[in-house]
């Protein structure tokens, strides 16, 4: 493709208290480096050079290799000197919490009122004994579990502005708990209706569950729905999904939109409290909700998407080993509303992959020429993608994700990048304020992307980069995610929004440090992809 990389400009006015990173400066005009590029200090043949103490105090490098010290107060060998950190001010960012508030709220007011609805229609008196209280059970576990099953639709619409008002972190969490407790309602209801049905008919509770599946209306489909609801959440448990491919696994996890058509059903057949003067208008409005959401986020969105932009490969780029880049062409691409850090799902139109989506960040911030996704070579379907010819077509959605520099909360960042996680770091670099900090952490020197990048970006965004290469037993590696070592390379992190995405390992290591320390919540900014 002809078109070279687009160009950073500087968005942020200079900070108040500049002096905060005076000595971490050179002075105008000294090579960062502080050295000429055949320097015998070079290793590995990759261009990294060793951190070691060789350089003199007064110059500074904005991207370094770090190894740990014995001797130096931060822990760690650098050149420059590290100042305490200076009071701050929160900048104009969006606020979501209030957000958050009523949704929960919503929710609440929403499950109270498909109690209330059996409550009123409930004779005083007729819950009297045993079968007619566990009768009454299964009656209101029906109820929440319908109730959560279209909560749980909602949230897989993907309508964007339901992400943008929650955020996705948000969204993912109350998935995964509303899920477990979907499933153990739904099985709640199963166990007291047959077992309140077999105390009224005075028969054993097997006879009576097979009595009930085959002779009551709807009841062959909702056994089917019970089945998949269980098999969707054995699924979404953490070990079985990392031995399942991906494909298999979310094409089992689109089976709930079967769940509600085959248990919506039951409901209406056999529900009793699904009439009465107010249920027969809270009901059906709250299913006509969730079918607009679903048929807008997940039809008429990417349709106007893809009719739209009409996105294709204009080239396929290595970059490390086992890791390449994908520039996507389109029309109109400067009226595609996505910004750096959030993701969207591609699916790549050729003969062996048309029918796989998969989401992947963009690994640079969108302009009008080109989007770029940077992927890292893990089975068939990623490692096919590096042989795309330039003009396969794709057709997208999202874009996804609330993984963005307009959701910070205080003047300046931490980004912190593992693996194929520093795609959205890198294209957040480009939005974020001066004085930011990367860290990123690799296993190998040849395994570090985006290096020119990050070190061109750096210097043109006046931030900073911080690279911990070694395996997980090294000592650098290991001091990175205490609160001795993390202080020792950003001392003022309890001030800053932190931004993570990384193996699952490297999340969970550094949001426990990160707590450790006193980063409130509000500050981290975690990546999920999907839910």
């Amino acid at each position: 493709m002809a078109q070279g990389p687009p160009t950073f400009q500087q968005r942020y006015e200079t900070d108040e208290d500049e002096q905060y990173f005076a000595g971490l400066r050179g002075a105008p005009g000294d090579d960062p480096w502080g050295a000429q590029d055949d320097d015998p200090r070079l290793s590995g043949g990759y261009g990294v050079r060793e951190v070691d103490n060789w350089l003199p105090d007064d110059e500074f490098r904005r991207s370094d290799i770090l190894i740990e010290s014995q001797t130096d107060p931060t822990g760690w060998k650098t050149s420059g000197s590290v100042q305490p950190p200076m009071d701050d001010e929160r900048p104009p960012a969006e606020a979501v919490s209030g957000n958050r508030l009523l949704t929960v709220l919503l929710f609440f007011s929403g499950l109270a009122t498909s109690i209330a609805l059996w409550v009123f229609d409930t004779q005083p008196g007729a819950v009297n004994d045993t079968p007619t209280l566990m009768l009454a059970a299964g009656r209101v576990t029906g109820l929440i579990g319908g109730y959560l099953l279209f909560i749980q639709l909602l949230m897989m619409s993907r309508v964007s502005w339901l992400e943008e008002w929650v955020g996705a972190r948000d969204l993912l969490r109350w998935h995964r708990w509303l899920g477990t407790s979907l499933v153990v309602f739904v099985l709640a209801h199963v166990v007291f209706i047959v077992y309140g049905y077999a105390l009224t008919g005075d028969t054993g509770v097997i006879d009576q569950g097979w009595t009930i599946i085959t002779t009551f209306p709807e009841m062959i489909s909702a056994t089917v729905a019970t089945g998949l609801l269980v098999l969707i959440s054995l699924i979404s448990i953490r070990a079985a999904r990392a031995k399942l491919p991906y494909e298999l696994w979310h094409l089992i996890h689109l089976s709930g939109y079967l769940v509600l058509l085959l248990g919506y059903g039951h409901q209406v057949a056999t529900g009793a409290d699904l009439s009465g003067r107010f249920a027969s208008v809270f009901w059906p409005a709250l299913g006509a909700l969730v079918i607009s959401a679903l048929v807008w986020g997940r039809l008429l969105e990417p349709l106007w998407l893809n009719v739209r932009h009409r996105f294709e490969v204009a080239e396929v780029v290595g970059e490390a080993s086992g890791t390449f880049s994908v520039y996507i062409g389109g029309k109109n691409l400067e009226k595609l509303p996505a910004q750096a850090g959030q993701f969207m799902r591609w699916r790549f139109l050729t003969r062996n992959g048309w029918w796989q989506s998969h989401p992947f960040s963009l690994s640079a911030a969108p302009n009008s020429q080109w989007l770029r996704l940077t992927v890292t070579a893990v089975g068939g379907h990623t490692s096919r993608l590096a042989t795309m010819k330039p003009g396969t077509p794709i057709w997208a959605e999202g874009p996804f994700g609330v993984f963005t520099a307009q959701r910070r909360t205080r003047r300046r960042a931490l980004l912190i990048a593992g693996g194929s996680g520093i795609a959205p770091i890198r294209a957040l670099l480009e939005d974020m304020p001066p004085d930011t900090i990367v860290i990123y952490r690799a296993s190998r020197p040849d395994e570090l992307v985006f290096r020119g990048e990050l070190e061109d970006l750096a210097e043109q965004r006046d931030a900073w980069v911080r690279y911990i290469v070694g395996s997980r037993n090294d000592p650098g590696p290991k001091r990175l995610f205490t609160p001795d070592g993390l202080l020792g390379l950003v001392p003022d992190v309890s001030r800053r929004d932190v931004y993570l995405c990384g193996p699952p390992g490297l999340v969970g290591a550094a949001v426990a440090t990160l707590r450790e320390l006193d980063v409130p919540d509000s500050q981290l900014h975690l990546d999920p992809f999907e839910f």
